[in-house]
């Protein structure tokens, strides 16, 4: 504890007397500072005891102790000490009353009580006070990297909530909550997620101090959440990978700063080597990744070992994610798919799945359990993107610079990993086309192909097709591109046909020669009747 006016008091050696304000002796003093000056305000900074003989004061007028006193209780000064014997033999009753008034504790100092002497008091206590409070950060410093080493990061916050008396939370680079101690803190992070993700916008290391809001067990009788919350991100990148909470009831000490800051440099550190192994798990899962796609899954599980559980026996899907080079730029040249990686670990991370996520180059590769979170975050965080294109007017109908667009595989197994990919490539390549962020496989197989006619590569061969059609009918020499609709949707029965036309099947066949003739090809052969129905089809979407 600092120095305070009562410490002072009780200080045998200084023979203190208190002649007013005792009942506010416990306020802790910054500083003792001698000032003969009339008026000493524009010196102090506030928490000084100051040391008077009133050799320039009319110490005898009640007006003037009275404006005296208050312009230093006003500035800050937590005290007042006079020295009797030397102007005055004893403190002048103005003086008293005005302390008594303004509430300003006034300490008689004796003659024979040098003021250096309580400045040395004062001085040796300070600096007493930050000796306990380093050799306790010194202390608290080696608690926490033992905890940190035997429990990890869920042991290090149970002793930094020790330390601090109160509570502690890390969060991952998703803002979500990965632990926090004692246990009742985990739904008091929870309603901290805003402010750690606006925390995460700022470049690392950034800090933030939120007051008010708390947990139950925090909470006065009146219902009121009273905690004061330090928010500290973690890592040493351009993006904090992780942020940690301190919840107390009052601001911090010396002793607790230290606590702080070792948890944050211990959590850094945890943080930066979890980088490193990523990075190197990144590396076995290309390997991995390759193996499968090469058709060698046996392989693949002997290199993967027990890094990926079971995902490589379970049914998994494929995430296969792109980016323009305009999407990079808008993000400041960041990684485009910092943001998709992140939430698919993180959630995987969270539900206890394994979950292999790979570069390739200019694309992101995952491999995600079938019906998993992560599978799921994927879904979220994409249709998120889409909403915000979609609000912003960033995504265009001819697919033109969407920035991310991602494709999602039909669930498959280790020997289909090649199919998975493929899949994964042409939902990325519908995706690309009409201007989606994400399209998952299984959708395209479950619904119908004449939505893809309306591709403008299909509309163009569909109009050089049927052109000579449309514009021998235009000279309205007959209806040839009706004609060969109704005969097409009749499978050929020239009598049904007819029917549906109106006119006789003798004149439906003379126009099926014409069309045969214009087109210069057979309507015999199969793969000509479906060119020819898919383009009456791709020209009727117009």
């Amino acid at each position: 504890m600092p120095p305070t006016l009562a410490s002072l008091v009780h200080h045998s050696a200084l023979k203190l007397t208190v002649r007013a304000g005792g009942d506010r002796l416990d306020v802790p003093v910054r500083w003792a500072h001698v000032s003969e000056l009339a008026d000493p305000v524009p010196y102090m900074e506030g928490g000084e005891l100051l040391l008077i003989t009133a050799l320039k004061l009319d110490a005898e007028d009640p007006e003037a102790m009275r404006r005296y006193v208050r312009r230093l209780a006003k500035a800050g000064v937590v005290g007042l000490g006079f020295a009797v014997g030397v102007n005055y033999e004893d403190i002048p009753k103005a003086l008293v009353d005005a302390a008594e008034e303004e509430g300003l504790p006034l300490l008689e100092v004796p003659r024979r009580t040098p003021f250096l002497a309580i400045s040395k008091a004062v001085s040796a206590a300070i600096a007493a006070d930050q000796y306990r409070a380093v050799t306790a950060g010194f202390a608290a410093q080696r608690e926490l990297t033992k905890q940190a080493l035997t429990d990890g990061p869920q042991g290090l916050l149970r002793a930094l909530a020790a330390q601090v008396d109160g509570w502690a939370a890390l969060y991952d680079a998703s803002g979500a909550v990965v632990g926090a101690a004692p246990e009742w803190a985990g739904r008091r992070a929870g309603r901290l997620t805003a402010e750690v993700e606006r925390l995460r916008e700022r470049p690392a290391p950034a800090s933030a101090v939120v007051g008010g809001g708390g947990g139950p067990e925090r909470s006065g009788s009146d219902g009121r959440h009273d905690d004061r919350v330090e928010l500290h991100s973690l890592g040493t990148g351009r993006r904090p990978r992780a942020a940690l909470a301190v919840g107390t009831a009052s601001a911090l000490g010396t002793a607790e700063r230290y606590a702080v800051h070792s948890a944050i440099a211990l959590l850094t550190l945890t943080t930066e080597r979890s980088r490193s192994l990523h990075a190197a798990q990144q590396r076995i899962g290309a390997a991995v990744l390759g193996m499968l796609l090469a058709g060698e899954p046996d392989h693949a599980r002997a290199v993967a070992g027990d890094l990926y559980g079971g995902l490589l026996d379970a049914p998994f899907r494929l995430i296969l994610a792109d980016a323009t080079a305009a999407s990079a730029a808008a993000d400041g040249g960041a990684d485009p798919f910092d943001g998709l990686a992140e939430a698919v670990e993180s959630a995987a991370a969270r539900a206890g799945e394994a979950v292999l996520v790979v570069p390739e180059g200019d694309r992101l590769v995952a491999l995600v359990a079938d019906g998993g979170a992560a599978a799921e975050a994927c879904a979220q965080y994409t249709a998120a993107l889409e909403n915000a294109r979609a609000a912003g007017g960033v995504a265009s109908e001819s697919g033109d610079e969407v920035g991310l667009v991602v494709g999602l595989s039909a669930p498959a197994g280790p020997i289909a990993a090649a199919s998975a990919y493929k899949q994964a490539e042409q939902a990325l390549s519908v995706a690309r086309r009409r201007g989606r962020v994400f399209v998952e496989h299984e959708r395209l197989a479950a619904g119908s192909v004449l939505p893809l006619l309306a591709d403008d590569a299909v509309k163009a061969f569909a109009d050089g097709l049927l052109r000579a059609l449309h514009e021998h009918d235009a000279t309205g020499r007959g209806d040839l591109v009706a004609s060969l609709r109704a005969w097409l949707s009749r499978h050929g029965q020239w009598d049904a046909a007819a029917a549906d036309l109106g006119v006789h099947r003798h004149t439906l066949r003379y126009r099926m020669r014409r069309v045969e003739e214009i087109l210069g090809r057979s309507l015999d052969d199969p793969d000509v009747r479906m060119e020819l129905w898919l383009a009456l089809k791709a020209t009727s979407t117009e």
